[in-house]
């Protein structure tokens, strides 16, 4: 029997191969490419239009949430061809409803973009704040 890890040797495990998934999701998954090019696209222009802190927050916020779900998608698919790689109705289903989580979620963070970006691009106040 072999001596089992500490809790932070397991941690440190853990981080590894969360990073190597992050890594291996952005060399191969041409969607996840595509939004991390948009999250550099508007982090530059957030520094170029000196967005609050708070519209950096909501930024990041949106940032993460469609890349992490697009990582979820990207994991049940995966799943589903892995246990049903030939095409099964119920199967198209569950990917699809997955995709539809990442499509909300974009929707959503595109929807912050304006928010943040219009007025400071046009110069006009949104009867928001």
């Amino acid at each position: 029997m072999s001596k089992k890890d500490s809790f932070l040797v397991n941690r440190l495990k853990s981080v590894g191969y969360a990073f190597k998934g992050a890594i291996l999701l952005l060399k191969t998954e041409a969607s996840i490419k595509i939004q991390f090019f948009i999250a550099i696209i508007v982090t530059i222009l957030g520094f170029i239009l000196n967005i609050s802190t708070s519209e950096w927050i909501v930024q990041c916020l949106a940032i993460g949430m469609v890349m992490s779900i697009e990582g979820i998608n990207t994991a049940i698919e995966a799943i589903a061809d892995f246990m049903h790689p030939e095409y099964h109705k119920k199967i198209g289903l569950i990917k699809d409803i997955a995709a539809g989580a990442v499509f909300i979620a974009s929707i959503f963070a595109i929807i912050i973009g304006f928010i943040i970006y219009l007025p400071k691009i046009f110069n006009i106040r949104l009867p928001l704040g």
